[in-house]
Order: structure tokens, then sequence, then C-alpha cells
């Protein structure tokens, strides 16, 4: 489905030029829930936005379904099947939820499919479907809104970058409902999401760590989550990441 071969991303200032993933070797298969953790830094979120084509790679080459998309924009690849989902979902002033859904969908679906589409996401659509897509919706509402927006798309590849980000713990714990949900009806292509979060890493198919900008392992969430969390690190990625939000509440 998903295949990058020796991909490479730097970046360079006036002083020095710095490699943020090097040789990058990944391939992800039709129907599978891939999460790609591993600490700050890594590389994470860089790779997502290259799959999606936010950011174009230094070297090597991105492929969709045996296709070349390595010069694709995020618009031939959104037309391709590829979503992206960003940390902070953007605001619309003046567009209702029920039109955003419609823009997602590419066609003029009817209230009651976009509020099904809600329902998916664990919102109750009479009280969200005419809502104004802006600062009255909190964060987590806005992270589900738009995970209803990717399943309107029905598209193949859906990329989450950092869901849990800057929400609280309650809509945490509702979109890890919503993404298990997800998880056990994938009937066509793959979720991908980068993400610190034990509980997300729990419901994972095959995990992939980052380190440096370099994979150091890919392989089923029974082989690498045990290993994962045995050493410091990723107690420091995981666990206490979400003990400290536990905290702040």
């Amino acid at each position: 489905m998903l295949e990058l071969k020796d991909v490479s991303f730097e970046v360079s200032d006036d002083k020095e030029q710095k490699d943020i993933l090097r040789n990058i070797n990944l391939k992800i298969e039709e129907k599978k829930f891939v999460v790609i953790t591993g600490p700050n830094g890594g590389g994470k979120s860089t790779l997502a936005k290259l799959i999606a084509g936010i950011q174009k790679p230094t070297s090597g080459r991105i492929y969709f379904d045996g296709e070349d998309i390595t010069d694709r924009s995020i618009t031939e690849r959104a037309k391709m099947g590829i979503s992206f989902a960003f940390q902070q979902p953007v605001r619309f002033k003046g567009i209702q939820v029920l039109d955003l859904i419609r823009m997602a969908a590419g066609k003029r679906v009817s209230a009651a499919d976009a509020c099904e589409y809600l329902s998916e996401v664990g919102l109750c659509a009479k009280d969200y479907i005419n809502r104004e897509v802006n600062a009255s919706l909190s964060g987590g509402e806005l992270k589900r809104i738009e995970i209803a927006t990717v399943l309107a798309r029905g598209t193949r590849l859906s990329v989450f970058d950092e869901p849990e980000a800057g929400i609280d713990l309650w809509s945490f714990q509702n979109l890890i409902q919503v993404f298990e949900r997800m998880q056990k009806r994938i009937e066509h292509g793959s979720i991908l999401i980068i993400s610190h979060q034990e509980r997300i890493l729990n419901i994972a198919d095959e995990i992939v760590v980052i380190s440096d900008g370099k994979i150091v392992q890919h392989d089923t969430r029974e082989a690498v989550l045990p290993k994962l969390l045995g050493t410091a690190s990723a107690v420091g990625v995981c666990d206490r990441f979400y003990q400290g939000r536990e905290e702040k509440q």
C-alpha cells in the first residue's frame, strides 16, 4: 500500500545542515493500524508530513499502491486517498460542521449521513450538526469532528499526527474509544498514528519506533511494546506523559 525507500530529509541554516530523517525504509500494508512512536525530536511528525505531501524528502522515493508519489502535492495525494489530520485542527469561522463534513466527502451528503459520522466519533449529532467550527468548540471536540471528516472522505490511508496533543484527559479517553472502534472496523485502507501514548500503542497492529531520525524497530505490537515499556526512555515517552495529564486535572 505505502512504501518509503531510502527516504531522508535535511534542513539547513546559515551555519550547518541537519539530518532530520536518514534512509527511512518503511512498508505499511493494507488493513493495518500502525503507530509510530519514539523520543521527541526523533522525526516522527516530519515523517507524517512527508507521507502527506506537506514536505518533500531530500532524497529517496515514496510509493502509494505501487505508484511513485514523491513529487505529488498534498492535494494530489488527497485525491488519491491519503488524509492527514494535524496536531491542532483548523478552525473555520462561518462554516458549520455539516458543511465541513460535506466538503470532506466531496459530495452533498444528507444531514442524516453526516449525523452518522458524528455518532461514529461519539458526538451527539443534534448538538453539533449545525454548530460553527470556531472557538466555541473545545480541542477534543475539534479532534473528533476532524476524524468524522476523515471517515466521510473514506480515504485509504489516514494519517494522524499526535491526536492527543492539546486535549484534556476526558477528551483523550473519548478519543481512545474512537480509535478503538476504528481499529476494529478497518475494512479497507490503513490508519497511521504518530503518538507517545501507551493506550494508543496498545491498540496498534504494528509499532514503528523512530529515534534520532532512524527506524530502530518495526514489528507487531506484541513484539515491540513489552520491550519498549521496559526501557527508561519508553516509560518517559508513554507512561509519564499520560500520568502528567491525570495529575493536572
